[in-house]
């Protein structure tokens, strides 16, 4: 290499290194300003999708979650393929080859995938709804939210749980809330000397007396079993689902006490023995001699 020559290599290359920095540095600019810009956009378009669909009432506020996180992404989406066609990369080539990596991601991250379309089933379908409480093989709480990804549910104890959307639709599920009214069944027990008819009127007039007991379907006590100690009885009554576990906390307590203020026992359990003798008592074995007595 002749070193005379080096000063105008170097100026060419630097000439070069010129020409791409004003030719594309503005357009990295531009690109970075956009996905700047984007994530801002992408952020406010899912706060004003929910906002819109609160005020609306028209629809579930389950939906406000999933809806605004699609509404999120969708503009990232859009932003991305908008910020590398400023930098010219071709629109086509660029979604051939987000569909090649979406297969590659789908095929890598499939559990992902199965919550995803848990999902988007149990927003469909709606076997519940926020606010609902919903008991699963191994958790209950009341529904939060539910998302693209997961469910979360708050405990009556206070305690969050984070609950993937494939193993909520997978697993049998129980909606306490679903209904208007549920069916509350308490078992009392009386002493075999009371009277089941007398029971069976002071427990209707209790039910009858609460407000928050429905009249239709009317209450109804009957003769459930006979136990060891006590006749079971079971009083059957329908509460509004709102107000249910009030209603049954407050009729067992008032059971009782209407019971035995109408000299009605409710016995403990207990058990009767009765020993009979087979013949009259052998007499005692004599005690057997002491060293001081067995002396002459």
């Amino acid at each position: 290499m002749d070193l005379t020559d080096a000063p105008a290599e170097l100026g060419a290359a630097a000439a070069m290194a010129w020409a791409w920095a004003v030719a594309f540095l503005p357009r990295i600019a531009t690109a970075l300003l956009i996905l700047a810009i984007g994530f801002v956009l992408a952020n406010w378009a899912a706060r004003l999708v929910r906002r819109l669909i609160g005020r609306t009432g028209h629809l579930d506020p389950t939906v406000q979650p999933i809806l605004g996180t699609v509404a999120r992404y969708a503009v990232l989406i859009l932003v991305l393929v908008a910020a590398l066609g400023q930098l010219g990369v071709q629109t086509a080539s660029l979604l051939a080859v987000l569909g090649a990596a979406g297969l590659a991601i789908g095929l890598a991250l499939q559990g992902t995938l199965q919550n995803i379309a848990a999902g988007i089933m149990l927003i469909y379908l709606r076997p519940f709804r926020v606010g609902d409480f919903v008991e699963l093989p191994n958790v209950s709480g009341i529904v939060k939210e539910i998302g693209l990804f997961v469910t979360e549910l708050d405990t009556f104890d206070g305690i969050f749980y984070f609950v993937p959307n494939s193993e909520i639709w997978n697993k049998p599920l129980k909606n306490h809330s679903r209904n208007a009214r549920r069916l509350m069944t308490i078992q009392i027990g009386i002493a075999y000397a009371a009277d089941p008819a007398e029971a069976r009127r002071v427990l209707l007039a209790m039910a009858a007396e609460d407000p928050r007991v429905l009249a239709e379907p009317a209450p109804y006590v009957y003769v459930d079993s006979y136990g060891d100690s006590a006749v079971t009885i079971a009083f059957r009554a329908w509460a509004p689902t709102a107000v249910f576990w009030d209603v049954q906390r407050a009729m067992i307590e008032e059971a009782k006490r209407r019971l035995e203020a109408a000299g009605i026992e409710i016995p403990f359990p207990q058990r009767i023995v009765h020993v009979v003798s087979d013949g009259p008592a052998k007499p005692a074995p004599p005690a057997l001699a002491g060293p001081e007595e067995a002396r002459p």
